[in-house]
This record gives structure tokens, C-alpha cells and sequence, in this order.
């Protein structure tokens, strides 16, 4: 039987084919046995021409010695192929599926070359024997039409093909060495080995793979056994990292730490986490953690209070616990209400070892640069811009900070207190200037009252005595405290010759209403009291016993009886 429309393998017509007998191939399935080339009718579809032997590289019909002649002869009608024309498929079918004129190329065949018009109407070569293929055990696939073919993907072999270069045939897959590589024998014992597989399994080079193969494999297996250890490793660090983040000790150092000190600044409102990050970001203790643990432990650990600290390094948490509750540890400057700036500026000098008189000089000269508000200094015989400003409380002050810095701190904070009470307004309401009278009025009533009750009290014989009406003092306020500021002193005993001699600007003896600015730096008590005064006519006031007990007068015969009842505790 002639074959038509071969693929890559051995491809007859099938009788199940669903083209067989279709008129778009306009063919018919020759009758099985011998029949005449032409018989009643012409068989409708071109039969491939038969090949010849494979084996001699030589194609039938085609660019071979038979070659079709087309002369005479209805080029569409099967060739004739002399001896070789009668293809047996019986003796040939498998064996030419692999020799060297198969599908591998490797023959020196040539693929057949169609005719222009191959779905012509052809018939069957004369006397050629069409056997009943289909339908047997050795049928192949069916063939389809031109149009709807596809390459049938390569047969695989069921023995285990030579590997390729890139890979078996590398030294470092192979087993073998450089040496090995470059050696010229190599490449001929690798066609060989293609040529023939089993001998060179057998061969020398067969094992030399035998020994690579071990050697990859030993290779691979201590590869493998590398990972499973350092899963292993890394699996138990990270178990052991867990447990010890969850249930295990925080970090800590152990003992007093060591010689170096650092100085910490604990913020106001700081909590226990805030204390910890601040002294481990100084090396103070290990871990946050740790810290907050010792604290909680210690039934004091809540009275840390905010300030600079003078602490040693690597401390453990519960020594820098017990340390920062110690005062000699707490390296802090403590502004109280009423105190005078002088004394502030010394206290500086000393928790900075600086010379006495750095703070104060350099107060003078850059108070502007301080963050004073734009309503201080309004009065230009102020003696210093930073009275009054210097708000009452704990600031941290150490070796190594400048003083511009804790000045700034405090300037910071009175002018943010101040901005709480509308000084401005309330000033006005008083029948005061701006809000620098309301603070030197409040600096006041902080230096002679005595008491909370005198506070409120004091504020209105200051009202009083500022009044244009007033004509028991004339509208001067007489206060020791403003003499004494001047003076820089604290004298309750100063006699009338020399208070009245005195023609400075603060004393208020000798000059009508209020000082050029504040004595002192009042704390909320007094502000508030000078705020809201009480309403009851007081304008006279004693310190009958010379230290803590202040009475109030109306009248001056009622304040006369009061310095006399001074007089008498006094011994005068």
C-alpha cells in the first residue's frame, strides 16, 4: 500500500479515519488485494510516493535514481519506481522506524517533496497489492487532512537516553577532574560512548561515571545534611529567643555599674517605661524591661521625681532604683516660690561647677535670646529682665550643661504659665498697666504674705494703697520687701533714716506705686491671690510676731496698735 501524508512515524490511513471517503479529500480507501492501477473508476486522493530502501539514504520517486518523469504523463498520477517500486511493508515497517534513514535525521534521506497540486485525483500504482493495514494490532495513529496536522511530538526511547554535555558530561556532575576535561582522549571515548552505549558502560569511562555518580551523591547527601543542621540550629535559636522574650528574665547588669558616671534627665510626667529607655540610652541599665521590673518591686519606686540624675554606668536596674530615690544621687536645681534670681543663678553655678557669677553674667547678657515674652521688661530701670520669669520648681542642672540651657527651661515654663491667666485683660481690670505690673504685684504679696489666707488679703492693701483716693499712705506701698531687694537682703530691722534716705527706683518708701518690676519669682498661689483680691478695706498690715503671723488693718489706728503688739514681741 502506498503511504500519504506521513508524519514523523509510521502513519497509514486508518478506515475509522473520519476523513475516509470524505469528498473534501475527494479520495476512497482502496479495496484490500490486488486490483488493477486503473480500475473503473479513478481513486480522488494522492498516495504519497513509496520510498525505497531507507537504509541507502536514497529517496524513491524524488531526487533519486527513480525519479519521476513527468513527461507524457499526467503529473498528478503515482510515479513509477522501476525495482524498487513495491514498498513491503510487512519487512520493513519497524525496521524502518529507527535505522538511519528514520526520523532522526541521522540518515542520509531526504524529507519528500509534494507535488504542487498533491490532493489531486491520482490512482494506484499498477500492480501494487493494497493490504488491509487497518484496523490491526501494528495500525498506527490515524492520519489527519494538511490542514488540520500537528507535529506529533518526538518518541522517546524506554532506555535511558546519553546525557547531554551540560550537565553528566561535567566534570563536576561526572566525578572526574580538570585533568580529566582536558584530556583529548575524553572526546573520543564520548562519541564512542554515543555510538555505543553499552560499551561504554562497560569501558574505563563507564567507571569513571560509576565513581562520579558516588561522589555526587555523597556530595548531595552532606549538602542536604548542612541544611537540616542549620534548620535545626536556627529553629532552636529562635524557640530559645521566644521563650526568653516571653517568659524568661529581661536583661539586666549585675551590681553597683562601674566607675564612670553620666548624668540623666528625667522629664516631667516620665513614667516608668520613659525612666527606663532614658537610663538604658545611657547606659545606665541593660534593658527597659528590666528597669520597670526593679521599679514596680521597690515600694518606693513611684517617688522617682522628675530632675537630673547623677548615675553610674551599668548599673543593675534595682541599684539604679535605690540610687535615683537617694537625694545626693539627684543633680537638680530647685526654684522655690519668692526666690530672688541671685540665689537661682548661685545655685546654678554650684550643681554646674562653674565659677560663681558665670549664670548671672550670662543672664544679662542674653536674656533676650531667653524666650521672654513681649510684654517683659517694659519698664526701663528693671534691674534684672528675668525677675519674676523664673518659674518655681525642678529643673536638672549637671556638670556639663550650659546655663543658658536651664535658664531657657524656666523662662520656657513661666511664660507658659503665665499664658494661662490672660494677664493682659486681668490687668486691665485692675486698673494696672500691662501684665509685668500684674506679675510684680504677685511677687508682692509672695514676699510678705505669709500664709494662703494672706495671700488674697495682702493683694488688697497693694489695690488699696495704688489707688489715686488713697490718703492714709499717699499711694505708696512702705513694703520692707522691696528695700531688701534692692539692698539684696532679708532685714525685717531697717530703720526710718535709712529706708527714707534711699531714693532707688524699688524703694517703695520714697517712690509712689509699684517697683520697675517683679522681687521675685511668685508662685501660682500668690499669682492667683493677686488675680482676685479680697473686698474688705484693708490697707494696713503687721507682722506682729516678726516671722509667720500677719494681721491686717483698716484704719491707722488699728495698724498703730499693731506695731505696737511688734514692738513688744520684738523686745524693742
Amino acid at each position: 500500500m502506498t503511504e500519504y501524508g506521513r508524519g514523523p512515524g509510521s502513519e497509514p490511513w486508518h478506515p475509522d479515519d473520519p476523513l475516509y471517503g470524505d469528498g473534501g479529500w475527494g479520495g476512497q480507501q482502496a479495496p484490500t488485494g490486488p486490483q488493477p492501477a486503473y480500475g473503473d473508476r479513478p481513486q480522488n486522493h494522492l498516495q504519497q510516493p513509496q520510498y525505497g530502501e531507507w537504509g541507502h539514504g536514497q529517496q524513491a520517486g524524488y531526487g533519486g535514481q527513480h525519479q519521476q518523469q513527468y513527461g507524457g504523463q499526467d503529473p498528478l498520477q503515482a510515479p513509477h519506481y522501476g525495482q524498487q517500486g513495491h514498498q513491503q511493508y510487512a519487512g520493513h515497517l519497524q525496521d524502518q522506524q529507527y535505522q538511519q534513514g528514520g526520523w532522526d535525521n541521522t540518515g542520509g534521506g531526504q524529507q519528500p517533496v509534494y507535488p504542487a497540486d498533491p490532493y489531486g485525483s491520482q490512482a494506484a500504482a499498477q500492480g501494487a497489492e493494497q493490504p488491509g493495514y487497518y484496523g490491526t494490532s501494528d495500525a498506527g495513529p490515524q492520519p489527519q487532512a494538511p490542514d488540520h496536522r500537528h507535529t506529533e511530538p518526538e518518541q522517546r526511547p524506554d532506555w535511558d537516553p546519553e546525557p547531554g554535555p551540560d550537565r553528566d558530561d561535567h566534570p563536576f556532575f561526572a566525578g572526574g577532574d580538570e585533568a580529566d576535561a582536558g584530556d583529548p582522549g575524553n572526546e573520543e571515548r564520548g562519541r564512542g560512548d554515543r555510538r555505543g552505549r553499552g560499551k561504554g558502560r562497560n569501558g574505563r569511562n563507564g567507571k569513571s561515571r560509576e565513581k562520579g555518580k558516588k561522589r555526587r551523591n555523597g556530595c548531595a547527601c552532606l549538602v542536604v545534611a548542612m541544611v537540616l543542621g542549620g534548620g535545626a540550629v536556627g529553629t532552636t535559636y529562635y524557640g530559645y529567643t521566644i521563650y526568653q522574650n516571653r517568659f524568661g528574665p529581661a536583661p539586666d547588669y549585675k551590681g553597683d555599674g562601674i566607675d564612670e558616671t553620666v548624668t540623666v534627665e528625667i522629664p516631667k510626667g516620665a513614667g516608668g517605661y520613659d525612666i527606663g529607655r532614658a537610663l538604658k540610652a545611657a547606659g545606665v541599665v541593660k534593658s527597659v524591661d528590666a528597669f520597670v521590673a526593679a521599679q514596680t518591686r521597690n515600694p518606693r519606686g513611684k517617688q522617682i521625681q522628675a530632675g537630673a540624675y547623677l548615675l553610674r554606668k551599668k548599673m543593675s536596674a534595682a541599684s539604679a532604683v535605690a540610687m535615683m530615690l537617694d537625694p545626693k544621687s539627684q543633680s537638680n536645681v530647685l526654684v522655690k516660690p519668692g526666690q530672688r534670681n541671685v540665689q537661682v543663678y548661685a545655685d546654678i553655678d554650684k550643681r554646674l561647677e562653674l565659677p560663681p557669677g558665670t549664670t548671672r553674667k550670662v543672664a544679662a547678657e542674653q536674656y533676650k535670646n531667653l524666650g521672654l515674652p513681649s510684654w517683659a521688661n517694659s519698664h526701663s530701670q528693671i534691674k534684672d529682665p528675668l525677675e519674676g520669669f523664673l518659674r518655681p520648681g525642678t529643673y536638672p542642672a549637671a556638670k556639663g550643661m550650659k546655663p543658658e540651657a536651664v535658664l531657657k527651661e524656666m523662662v520656657k515654663r513661666a511664660s507658659e504659665n503665665y499664658s494661662k491667666y490672660n494677664l493682659a485683660a486681668k490687668a486691665k481690670e485692675l486698673n494696672l498697666k500691662n501684665p509685668l505690673e500684674l506679675v510684680t504685684v504677685a511677687s508682692l504679696v509672695q514676699a510678705e504674705g505669709k500664709t494662703h489666707d494672706d495671700f488674697r488679703k495682702m493683694s488688697e492693701v497693694i489695690y488699696n494703697r495704688l489707688k489715686p483716693t488713697n490718703t492714709e499712705t499717699n499711694q505708696l506701698l512702705q513694703f520692707d520687701s522691696t528695700f531688701n531687694y534692692l539692698k539684696g537682703e532679708s532685714n525685717i530691722h531697717i530703720s526710718e533714716r535709712e529706708i527714707n534716705s534711699n531714693k532707688d527706683p524699688y524703694n517703695t518708701y520714697t517712690n509712689k506705686g509699684l517697683p520697675p518690676g517683679p522681687i521675685g519669682n511668685p508662685g501660682d498661689d500668690a499669682l492667683k491671690a493677686a488675680l482676685n483680691p479680697t473686698d474688705d478695706g484693708w490697707i494696713y498690715f503687721v507682722a506682729t510676731d516678726g516671722m509667720n503671723k500677719t494681721e491686717f488693718a483698716k484704719t491707722y489706728e488699728e495698724f498703730q496698735k499693731l506695731k505696737d503688739k511688734f514692738n513688744a514681741n520684738a523686745g524693742n
